[in-house]
């Protein structure tokens, strides 16, 4: 009689230990894509100085210039969200760090339960009242109350690494959050210099309008002496004023300019509109001779976003790793201790002081569709942040070259423009001595005078141009956060 219940034991026995080695059943490592390799440089050379390498205190000269950086990098909100996003990193990671050790809970609770006549506990309860060794106070009512004091605790033992690599996943994106806080600060120096500059180029060419401006006023004035002398017509009067007028527009629309430039820096700067402090114009500015950009190595090394991304794809690897090992079971450890009583009475004596564990081993058989699901989530968030690190990638060598180019081609641009600019002031005084002599049509000085002008507006936008690349090239070598 006792060799069919032992071999229906080890039936039982069996089957759940073969169900609960099927849940165990995990992926194995999936084939990780590798990023292309960029090339061993921007243009040729080799040379490892790099002015990314340089403090934003050391790359700008101005001091104007360096006071609103430092304001900029004190008050600017997104500054401060940058923090922020840190400090909600830094908790994530506490928390994954929190899953490792036992949960512990103070417990205090009050309970009620009614048997039935015909259940197993009803019937056992009733027995041992019966019984002659039980004494009044441990006599058992019905309804039954449950009264419990003391620690309960969860914890699941990490067998497999999954709560680590948990630990770990989080532990890299609080790094990436970090490398995010670069970013916004040399993205906030690229920003305020570029406005800076753009600013002060403003000024220069509203000092050139004025000038034309008064060079205008004269040439009306002549025309009309000479329209009084019956040399020319009302036509050339017109014609002088309607340029005068038009180069009186153009004023207003670059104080206009400045005013939403300043509005724009001073956002950045955190404050309410004010006014803008500069001292030098553009073409005080001194930029440097040659500009070095350094290897393509320290870009990927120093270059804010793409740290950030490289961290993000090495979280969304080891979260592919955390996706395979949910299909592994689990061990959970539940202890406990304190005073349990059915009377409240009795409950602070030694008597019902109370302890025990439990350990449970549980793996999933039924619910292994989410977690494949979340598995290929994982695998398919892996590969978009690969590919997200090689666009950073791609987008920085694009960049750099860009702004290099950039530089060189802009400087012989100004070199160019420069020499127009004293040809055509040339050609305006003697237009206007032909025309006080007779030997040139209005038309003439005003083709002139309209020129220079553009020509001068032109020199002074190429300028800014210069800076501009300047600035861009400094802040795609991951230069400013430093």
């Amino acid at each position: 009689m006792v060799q069919p219940s032992v071999n229906k034991h080890l039936s039982l026995y069996t089957f759940l230990f073969l169900l609960l080695l099927s849940s165990c059943q995990v992926y194995g490592p999936t084939q990780r894509p590798r990023a292309t390799a960029p090339p061993v440089s921007f243009t040729g050379s080799v040379d490892s100085t790099s002015v990314g390498d340089q403090d934003w205190k050391a790359f700008f000269s101005d001091a104007d210039l360096e006071r609103l950086i430092d304001t900029a990098l004190t008050n600017n909100l997104d500054v401060r969200i940058a923090t922020q996003r840190i400090e909600m990193a830094r908790a994530t990671f506490d928390v994954s760090r929190a899953a490792l050790l036992p949960l512990v809970s103070a417990v205090g609770s009050a309970g009620v339960e009614k048997f039935g006549k015909y259940t197993m506990n009803g019937v056992g309860n009733y027995d041992t009242n019966l019984s002659e060794k039980i004494g009044e106070d441990r006599r058992i009512p019905n309804p039954t109350p449950d009264f419990f004091l003391g620690l309960r605790s969860s914890w699941e033992i990490d067998i497999w690494g999954k709560l680590r690599n948990q630990r770990k996943a989080a532990y890299v994106r609080f790094l990436a959050s970090e490398q995010g806080r670069h970013l916004v600060r040399t993205s906030l120096v690229a920003e305020v210099a570029r406005l800076y500059y753009n600013l002060i180029a403003l000024d220069s060419e509203l000092n050139i309008i004025r000038q034309n401006i008064t060079l205008q006023e004269r040439a009306v004035q002549l025309v009309d002496v000479q329209k009084a002398a019956g040399r020319v017509t009302e036509l050339a009067v017109q014609q002088f004023t309607a340029q005068l007028l038009g180069t009186r527009s153009l004023e207003v629309q670059v104080q206009q300019q400045i005013v939403e430039t300043e509005n724009q820096l001073n956002r950045l700067l955190g404050r309410y509109p004010q006014p803008i402090r500069r001292s030098r114009t553009i073409n005080e500015q001194e930029l440097p001779a040659t500009v070095a950009a350094g290897i393509p190595v320290q870009m990927l090394r120093r270059r804010p976003d793409i740290r950030q991304a490289e961290l993000e794809l090495e979280a969304a690897h080891i979260d592919v790793d955390v996706a395979r090992l949910q299909f592994m079971p689990s061990l959970t450890l539940t202890p406990y201790v304190g005073l349990n009583s059915f009377r409240a009475a009795t409950l602070f004596d030694p008597g019902s002081l109370a302890a025990g564990v439990l350990g449970g081993l549980a793996g999933p058989v039924l619910n292994r569709r989410p977690l494949r699901a979340n598995y290929n989530f994982s695998i398919a968030q892996s590969r978009e942040a690969l590919y997200r690190y090689q666009q950073n990638i791609l987008t920085g060598f694009s960049e750099v070259v860009t702004n290099l180019r950039g530089i060189e081609n802009y400087r012989k641009v100004a070199d160019f423009q420069a020499r127009e600019v004293d040809a055509l002031e040339r050609a305006v005084s003697i237009s206007n001595d032909l025309f006080r002599s007779g030997y040139a049509s209005y038309l003439e000085v005003i083709t002139a005078q309209r020129s220079v002008l553009d020509a001068e507006l032109g020199f002074i936008r190429t300028r800014q141009a210069q800076y501009n690349s300047l600035i861009d090239l400094y802040r795609s070598l991951g230069g400013g956060w430093q």
